[in-house]
């Protein structure tokens, strides 16, 4: 089959996105034996998580900074903003949620776990006004914020710490190029 230089270009760059986000995935996947091993080897196997995660920050920090890591580099596939867009809706989102939930929340949402009207309206127009700082985009901001607050939503107890930046930050991603 033959193709443009134009579509062969986009398939090309295309199929990388594919390799690298398949690599990642498995990487994702291959978590799932750490509970395994620390039943076996808890030592070893918290050092290991630890230098892992100390070389992520450096082989990051170099990244930001225009240098070339081997593996990281290849993997990594969230620019900036929707970076600090996923960790901005965590920290004021989900923190202000809190604050408002206990010190002005009355009205209880069912099924919430004891989740309030109050905070999650909070979360709602935190993540709004951060997104909205970062993007310049009102409507980026806006799907982001319901985005957010319906996830905080949930009754997932503290796991929303980690989904909360981790959708934001993919869905941002994901919007960068279509809003």
């Amino acid at each position: 089959m033959f193709f443009c230089r134009e579509n062969g270009i986009y398939i090309k760059k295309r199929m990388n996105y594919l390799w690298k986000e398949l690599f990642r995935k498995v990487i994702h996947c291959c978590t799932a034996f750490v509970p395994l091993f620390l039943h076996f080897a808890k030592i070893p196997v918290i050092t290991l998580l630890s230098v892992t995660g100390i070389f992520y920050v450096v082989a990051e920090t170099a990244r930001h900074r225009g240098k070339e890591v081997p593996l990281v580099s290849t993997i990594t596939l969230w620019e900036e903003n929707p970076a600090a867009i996923g960790i901005f809706s965590l920290a004021f989102g989900d923190g202000l949620a809190s604050l408002a939930g206990k010190f002005f929340g009355k009205v209880k949402i069912p099924f919430s776990g004891g989740k309030t009207a109050a905070g999650s309206l909070m979360c709602f127009f935190a993540i709004f006004i951060s997104t909205f700082c970062v993007s310049r985009n009102v409507l980026m901001s806006l799907v982001l914020a319901l985005e957010g607050a319906l996830i905080e939503i949930l009754p997932l107890k503290d796991f929303d710490n980690l989904l909360i930046p981790v959708i934001i930050g993919g869905t941002a991603t994901a919007l960068h190029g279509l809003v």
